[in-house]
């Protein structure tokens, strides 16, 4: 037997110990809410830009206790430092792929320069398949660029959740292969479009930056990754004018170099 199939028949006669563990890891930990706070605002003085962030419990900032230390804090606060931001928040506890689509599809049209989403997490906890992902992934990405205007979308990696401290063996090591596996597709599928981005946040990945419950991230790591994603969008925001101005250079070049018909 090869090592694919042995590792297909390993996941199956471990399903009853998954689906325990799963049950007893819901049972034992304490469900944490969503922050409290503002979701949308304007905020900081320079240029002008608008960011949106959607998907998930983490995208809500689910771990810490008001939306200023969240995803959505920390990121309009430090773009806020050289940019004005207009800022709105879209994302919920427990969603999946297929959930933020049917949400994207119910929000109010809004004009977001740039994307952050935080998805993934519930698709594998939940099981979609790979085809549905990639179905999604597509809806999103779609909707973002056609209804919002999106300039750029940046797809934050999911988490490696293989290494939650909440999640019990062998069932951290299931949901982490699912995780890997989604990840895959996901940084693929990005690659296939222009100004999407796959964004793998690049801090270590330790105890003390999660929340009280093991799952979700903490104050710390909402820093960490608002921080990140402002020197990201920051510098494609700087790639934009440079491009722009590219353009423009060749636009009046063009021009100067109109051949001038005589009038006699």
């Amino acid at each position: 037997m090869d090592s694919g199939k042995l590792a297909e028949l390993t996941t199956l006669l471990l399903v009853p110990v998954y689906l325990l563990q799963g049950k007893w890891v819901r049972f034992k930990t304490n469900k944490l809410p969503e922050p409290d706070g503002v979701r949308h605002g304007l905020v900081g003085s320079g240029k002008p830009l608008s960011v949106m962030i959607i998907g998930d419990s983490a995208g809500a900032g689910v771990g810490v206790a008001e939306q200023q230390d969240a995803l959505s804090g920390q990121l309009s606060q430090a773009l806020s430092q050289h940019h004005q931001v207009q800022w709105q928040l879209h994302a919920q506890d427990g969603d999946t792929s297929t959930q933020l689509v049917a949400r994207l599809e119910q929000v109010e049209e809004f004009k977001a320069d740039y994307v952050v989403i935080s998805i993934g997490v519930n698709d594998v906890t939940k099981r979609t398949s790979s085809q549905q992902w990639l179905a999604n992934l597509e809806a999103i990405i779609s909707l973002l660029q056609t209804k919002f205007s999106a300039k750029h979308i940046l797809f934050t990696a999911i988490p490696p959740i293989h290494q939650f401290p909440a999640l019990p063996n062998p069932l951290r090591w299931w949901l982490g292969q699912r995780a890997f596996k989604l990840n895959h597709l996901l940084e693929r599928n990005c690659k296939l479009h222009s100004k999407v981005h796959f964004e793998s946040i690049p801090f270590p990945f330790e105890a003390k930056l999660m929340a009280a419950d093991g799952f979700h991230p903490g104050k710390e790591a909402y820093h960490l990754w608002g921080k990140y994603m402002a020197q990201r969008i920051s510098q494609l925001a700087q790639d934009e004018l440079i491009q722009d101005g590219n353009s423009q250079d060749s636009i009046e070049t063009g021009e100067l170099n109109q051949p001038h018909l005589e009038v006699s």
